[in-house]
């Protein structure tokens, strides 16, 4: 019996530490910081910094803006409904056919869809680029990939509403659409039509999807870090999907994928768009693109998806 009790405490410290172990990650994957050292590559890490990275987690530095629009705008301020101050780049047309709200992905800034904003621009709209909170020059240090970024949406097409405008569509790409997806479901906003690129089906299936590109086992890693980082922010992780949120568009929608993609299946891009309450809905799928800029990697089909879907 004595060698029953020992596998069983063995058990259960193993439990405890790879729980621990979960906590700590999911953690700094929710958390930017201003003042991180840029995340080094493992093969740069000294094996302090390697065991270190391994129990508990990556201080992952805070976005950096960089202002290479190279179109004359408008930086704006903007408050969330949770008193988040929030930074917008606002680029006005001089004969717009309306106004293109743009979402950028985990760990990015406005300054990582400056591309798609000029040609989005340059085919006749007026764009507004915002950083998510804890992203860029947005206050915060905390990401909840989606789900009181929402609230940040919201802010934006509150904003753009009262400028009279109404013609508004909404782009987001990743964690950007994924966000829209929950803005359209929690607060019933009405874009005239929706453009995302890559949304994840889930939460729990968007930490499984790093994990794999990552080379880390997905289970039970994913649900670990979903269920912990949840908890960390006060949330439910596991019922942050944007499959679901997809029932409640009602608007023209793009979908567009990268059939390279190693993040986001195939399969769950099938579901959502399935998903989508909308008659009107078309979905793109990029041959030569993965979990990436879809313009920059196939410039010209993303330039002939757009104007067609924007113009129709």
């Amino acid at each position: 019996m004595k060698w029953l009790k020992k596998i069983g405490y063995s058990l259960l410290v193993l439990f405890l530490l790879v729980n621990i172990i979960a906590a700590f990650h999911a953690y700094k994957f929710t958390h930017f910081y201003s003042n991180a050292a840029p995340v080094k590559k493992p093969e740069q890490m000294s094996g302090g910094e390697k065991l270190k990275a391994i129990f508990f987690g990556i201080r992952y530095p805070k976005t950096k803006v960089v202002d290479s629009l190279g179109l004359t705008h408008d930086t704006v301020l903007l408050k969330t409904t949770d008193s988040l101050q929030l930074e917008s780049w606002y680029a006005k047309h001089d004969s717009a056919k309306g106004t293109i709200l743009m979402f950028h992905g985990h760990g990015s800034s406005k300054s990582g869809i400056i591309a798609e904003a000029r040609k989005l621009y340059d085919m006749g709209y007026h764009v507004i680029l915002t950083d998510f909170r804890a992203h860029g020059n947005s206050e915060g240090n905390t990401t909840s990939i989606g789900i009181y970024e929402s609230r940040d949406v919201k802010a934006v097409y509150d904003y753009i509403v009262a400028k009279g405008e109404k013609n508004i569509i909404i782009w987001g790409i990743s964690m950007g659409a994924a966000t829209a997806l929950k803005a359209i479901d929690e607060f019933g906003i009405k874009p005239s039509k929706l453009i995302l690129e890559m949304p994840f089906g889930s939460l729990h299936r968007a930490v499984q999807g790093r994990m794999k590109t990552m080379k880390l086992p997905a289970e039970p890693l994913s649900t670990l870090l979903t269920f912990w980082g949840g908890l960390e922010i006060g949330s439910w992780a596991f019922n942050h999907r944007p499959d679901q949120y997809a029932k409640k568009v009602n608007c023209p929608v793009l979908l567009q994928w990268g059939a390279g993609d190693k993040r986001v299946t195939e399969d769950e891009t099938n579901t959502l768009f399935s998903n989508i309450s909308s008659h009107e809905k078309m979905m793109i799928k990029y041959l030569q693109s993965g979990h990436e800029s879809l313009f920059k990697k196939e410039t010209g089909k993303w330039v002939s998806v757009m104007s067609f879907f924007l113009n129709k």
